[in-house]
């Protein structure tokens, strides 16, 4: 063995420290680091990818925003020329719209490329969608204004080619509509189409996606309020082709038509709109109205010798009335299921005319006509106008139709000579008034000069759809196409939340006259349902008179979806009883409201209402003007004025 001193020396290197010489590192430490070099490469790649997307959008966003206020102002301005009624310039601007659009259209399509991409792709697509919808509807616009455009004059829109006297053209406009109706119809099948693809166009957009207020400006409200609008549209231009189909019907074009007039006071609320107070035959022929006869209700009651007994509403709060009588029998707010009865029970009797259909009509396109046509003057019974009578602060004309009415009460009949006990005053001419009205309203309504034809046809169309006036017809066919048109009057089936008030004024004087309405309802969301709270304020701001205005003795039906129950009820004068009628659960009660006074309904109940997202329709009462609505989902709110049926969606 080796001694030690005997060993060879061996030097090693001087020791240097880690990392001063890459060569000592260990093997793996020195292999190249590519997180480093990713690192670095990453935020530059991302500033860099992030300042070209910037400028790929912002670029094109530039073309873009030029193009929608292009839109923007070309649009303000068919609005104004709809707004104007004037024809010529609504054509032209139906047609820059539509350019302007598609030049939009097609500065959108640059950025197409964004439209997977999540939060931006959303706006991409609202966007687009909106464009598609606008062309669409201006498309619809535009058959629709080629079509009405030869009833230019008729409708009193400016620019027309008629240039004639009203009163020297009357007949003439009526036999042109009689003439060519049948040529509308083809037409209509291109509108709907073209309606239909803006309605599901505009329903892909999401108002969720967009804040409540921008710059204190609402916007998620005001994308709401136009897809609802061009939903109503399409519902309208859709639904109104199968009454276009019946007019020829209606008219008396394919064979002589019998109607039957209802006159309801609406100044005396009953559930179909009003106390019925008289009644009118009229033959319709080629389009010419010819009043047959008209009377008191009361004279046909007379004539109407069933005595069925009462039914209980009746018997309950008009203890005074033992029988069921024909001016009692609108009892269903549902317009078709009371017309079934009356129609039933007055072509039992023998001295009834066979009719093709019954019309209710209220006070209001009374209002409205004279409104537009100024004061009228009815031979032999003197004139009347809209104006605000201070004997009543009402419209002149309510008046004096009250005072031919009932100043006095009813006429009374001996029920077994059939011999008349008790006359009123005014009875004679109550009977002998609306022949000559009609016959007046008719001839002047058509005599008016053009400047006055489109506000006349305004108050028509309001009166339709604000179920002023309202149709049941004895063919199924027509019946059909007047409930697809929402002109029947009927309690409508809906999938979502639903609400109807239905008050009947049972012997509380003319009081509707000046009752007021508001209506709150809260709704709360739960997985099993909503929980609604509904209040409902009743007012009447108006001094007893003991004529007019009196205690308004209210049998109050509220309609919610069926299969709700109710939790809790305050303000009616009897207990709230609960029942199903017409696929609705119905919360029914009573109270009475004194002149100069407030009262208020409280119902507190549980729906079984599910789903995403919450819609509610809100059907209105005809002969009511229009109760004031607020409605409070969650967070959303909506306040309206119910003058016609409404849906809501959240």
């Amino acid at each position: 063995m080796p001694k030690i001193e005997d060993m060879k020396r061996i030097d090693l290197p001087e020791q240097q420290p880690a990392g001063a010489n890459p060569t000592a590192l260990p093997w793996w430490k020195r292999l190249p680091n590519p997180n480093k070099k990713l690192m670095f490469g990453t935020g530059g790649g991302v500033a860099i990818f992030l300042i070209v997307l910037v400028l790929a959008i912002a670029i094109p966003l530039v073309a873009i925003r030029a193009s929608a206020q292009k839109v923007i102002n070309s649009g303000k301005e068919l609005q104004k020329a709809a707004s104007d009624q004037n024809l010529p310039q609504i054509k032209s601007s139906i047609e820059k719209t539509k350019k302007d659009l598609q030049a939009l259209d097609i500065s959108l399509k640059t950025l197409i490329w964004v439209k997977p991409i999540p939060f931006l792709g959303g706006y991409w697509n609202d966007v687009h969608h909106g464009v598609q919808g606008g062309l669409a509807g201006l498309d619809a616009a535009d058959t629709l204004v080629k079509t009405v455009e030869p009833y230019s004059d008729i409708l009193g829109l400016n620019g027309a080619n008629q240039p004639q006297d009203g009163a020297q053209t009357a007949e003439d406009r009526l036999n042109f509509i009689v003439e060519t109706i049948d040529g509308i119809i083809p037409q209509m099948g291109t509108i709907g189409k073209n309606s239909s693809k803006m309605s599901e166009e505009l329903s892909k957009i999401n108002p969720n996606r967009y804040p409540e207020y921008f710059a204190g400006k609402p916007v998620r409200s005001k994308i709401r309020k136009t897809i609802d609008e061009a939903n109503r549209a399409h519902r309208l231009l859709t639904d109104g082709k199968p009454v276009l189909e019946q007019l020829p019907y209606l008219l008396g074009i394919n064979g002589e038509r019998t109607f039957l007039f209802l006159w309801q006071n609406d100044k005396e609320l009953r559930p179909t709109g009003g106390f019925i107070t008289a009644y009118s035959i009229i033959k319709v022929k080629d389009g010419k109205f010819e009043p047959v006869v008209s009377n008191d209700i009361y004279f046909l009651d007379n004539q109407f010798k069933s005595k069925i007994p009462a039914p209980e509403p009746i018997k309950k709060y008009l203890p005074l009335v033992p029988y069921w009588n024909l001016r009692d029998m609108n009892l269903s707010p549902d317009f078709k299921v009371s017309m079934d009865t009356f129609n039933e029970n007055y072509s039992s009797m023998k001295s009834a005319q066979k009719i093709d259909g019954i019309i209710s009509v209220d006070t209001y396109p009374l209002i409205g006509l004279l409104e537009v046509m100024g004061q009228l003057g009815v031979p032999g019974y003197g004139n009347y106008s809209a104006e605000t009578d201070s004997r009543c602060n009402c419209p002149n004309v309510i008046y004096e139709l009250e005072s031919y009415a009932d100043v006095a009460g009813p006429i009374v009949w001996d029920d077994i000579s059939g011999k008349i006990v008790y006359k009123p005053p005014h009875a004679d001419n109550r009977k002998g008034f609306l022949g000559p009205l009609m016959n007046t309203l008719i001839a002047n309504a058509m005599g008016q000069p053009k400047e006055k034809l489109a506000d006349l046809f305004e108050v028509g169309w309001n009166s339709l759809n604000e179920k002023h006036v309202m149709f049941y017809a004895t063919d199924e066919k027509v019946q059909t196409a007047m409930e697809s048109f929402n002109l029947a009057g009927r309690l409508r089936e809906y999938d979502g939340d639903y609400l109807t008030i239905n008050d009947t004024n049972f012997a509380g004087a003319k009081s509707n006259l000046y009752v007021e309405h508001e209506i709150d309802l809260t709704v709360d969301e739960g997985k099993d349902g909503t929980t609604n709270t509904l209040v409902v304020k009743y007012k009447n701001p108006q001094k007893y008179d003991g004529w007019l205005n009196g205690p308004f003795r209210d049998w109050v039906r509220v309609y919610v979806p069926q299969g709700s129950k109710l939790i809790d009820s305050t303000g009616s004068e009897v207990p709230v009883t609960t029942y199903e009628e017409a696929g609705k659960t119905v919360f029914e009660g009573f109270f009475t409201l004194r002149p100069l006074g407030v009262t208020e309904l409280h119902f507190k109940y549980k729906t079984p209402v599910k789903g995403k997202d919450y819609k509610i329709l809100v059907q209105k009462q005809s002969g009511t003007t229009g109760h004031q609505v607020n409605l409070k989902v969650g967070k959303n709110k909506e306040e309206f004025k119910l003058t016609t049926d409404r849906e809501v969606k959240f």
